[in-house]
């Protein structure tokens, strides 16, 4: 099994013999799973970097694609992401997946069919509408903060406005008006990096749309923490890619590349503020909703993206009144709070607790705090080398029973106690949002899984935060507290 973020896709990774392996996909959705199919085909057959389709079930809710790998793009620029200094390699690899894009928004839009696009062909106005009220429905009004609707949609209409408007910014420049691909959910997650090259994942959602808005989605990532500087860097290669495609495609290389790009980069700010909004929506209702700690964790970093787009654009501020309001009030209210009696209390804490396998390696910290603890069950008595435990874990009774009346794993558990409950109250206290503690045992079944289920249940009786709850090898992932 592959773990996704936000997907109810099921991935997993089939091996044969041979070593030979390819990703198996169980879609939820036949009309997004069609959309997919469509896409991969269309794009591998025009030479794009995507997985190669290899296998299709009879009702295309299961299909087979080539294995890239394990490295996420997310995850090679880690190093970036978390002291905001890209180094070279890292830019590198950003510039490339940049100007890989010019490419399958230009090139993939070739005799594209997009009625087969999901849910809908193309982004109009009551796609831009649905993404505007994802963030007034499923965040702002979670934040249980007072606003003028009526001020509010306001800002919405000239948004709206103002987006279609803009839509083929920079295109106008040519005597044609090419069609270019919107890949909808481009970031640093959905990009694999396989022999220093990136391909692109999970573009399902993709339709007709702007070329600004996969820009967007990609440098203001809410995690991917790229500055400024560096962020006009990659707009100028990407640019620079986007403009030679387009001369290639229209035969007009004699129009004025300067022209191209002003009207490109003003229509640019209206596109982040449209993206920002739409992802606040989505990690409101992947963290309120379905009770997914690592969106509500992005949350914050996403608010602050919001405020920056008012402070670096002026012009915005007057345009929207009431979501420049939202923009300076939102990270006050929603990321840290009083509690009664005075102390700073971080409502967004989660601590995310995992039992593993020492053999399969210790968990990441997806985070991207890189702390956190990791305890080593292996010196208390094991059960699974008894028969009658080998079949059961740390869930069932006998295997509790077992270890509660030899009683080691009781006094091991006292000491984790102390130290994770003063970790806690010193992060609430400064105001953190996440701690990581993992438990390892031999085969991640029997101890492991005891402890990590009786500290969640302890910390989920004495302080009011959300637990994430992982039993890696036994597939188990949960979410307790509000």
């Amino acid at each position: 099994m592959i773990q996704q973020q936000g997907s109810n896709r099921v991935y997993s990774r089939v091996t044969d013999e041979q070593g030979r392996s390819v990703i198996r996909v169980e879609g939820t959705n036949r009309d997004e799973n069609r959309a997919f199919i469509y896409m991969a085909r269309h794009f591998h057959k025009l030479g794009l970097p995507v997985p190669e389709l290899y296998t299709v079930s009879d009702d295309e809710m299961t299909y087979t694609q080539e294995d890239l790998g394990d490295t996420l793009l997310f995850d090679a620029i880690k190093n970036g992401r978390e002291t905001g200094h890209f180094n070279e390699t890292e830019r590198t690899l950003l510039e490339r997946t940049l100007r890989a894009l010019a490419h399958i928004q230009l090139e993939g839009a070739k005799d594209f069919d997009w009625s087969i696009c999901f849910p809908v062909p193309e982004m109009d106005e009551r796609a831009i509408r649905w993404d505007l009220n994802y963030f007034k429905y499923c965040f702002l009004k979670g934040t249980k903060i007072e606003f003028s609707e009526p001020k509010l949609e306001d800002d919405f209409d000239r948004l709206v406005f103002n987006l279609l408007a803009r839509e083929s910014s920079g295109l106008s420049t040519f005597n044609v008006q090419p069609s270019t691909f919107l890949y909808r959910d481009f970031q640093s997650r959905n990009v694999m990096i396989k022999d220093g090259k990136p391909y692109f994942i999970d573009f399902q959602g993709g339709r007709k749309g702007p070329t600004q808005y996969d820009v967007a989605s990609f440098l203001w990532q809410a995690k991917a923490n790229i500055p400024a500087s560096l962020r006009e860097e990659l707009i100028d290669a990407y640019l620079d890619e986007l403009f030679s495609v387009l001369c290639q495609q229209s035969g007009l290389c004699s129009v004025s590349k300067a022209l191209f790009q002003s009207e490109w980069r003003a229509a640019l700010p209206h596109f982040v503020l449209l993206r920002t909004l739409q992802v606040l929506g989505a990690y409101g209702y992947r963290g309120y909703f379905e009770r997914k700690p690592h969106f509500l964790e992005s949350i914050p970093n996403a608010l602050i993206n919001l405020e920056e787009i008012f402070t670096q654009n002026p012009e915005l501020q007057q345009e929207y009144p009431t979501l420049f309001l939202l923009s300076k009030y939102l990270p006050r209210t929603t990321v840290k709070r009083r509690s009664t009696d005075g102390q700073s209390q971080c409502q967004a804490l989660v601590v995310t607790i995992y039992s593993f396998s020492f053999k399969r390696g210790i968990p990441a910290d997806e985070s991207g705090n890189g702390g956190g603890y990791v305890f080593d069950c292996r010196s208390t008595h094991n059960p699974g080398k008894y028969d009658e435990y080998k079949a059961l874990t740390g869930l069932d009774q006998p295997v509790i029973d077992f270890l509660e009346k030899d009683g080691e794993i009781l006094t091991f558990l006292n000491s984790v106690y102390a130290l994770v409950d003063h970790h806690v109250e010193r992060f609430l206290e400064r105001g953190f949002d996440h701690l990581q503690v993992a438990f390892g045992c031999t085969g991640g079944q029997h101890r492991s899984v005891y402890c990590a289920e009786h500290l969640a249940a302890h910390l989920k009786e004495k302080y009011n935060i959300r637990i994430h709850l992982i039993h890696r090898e036994r597939g188990i992932d949960k979410c307790l507290n509000e």
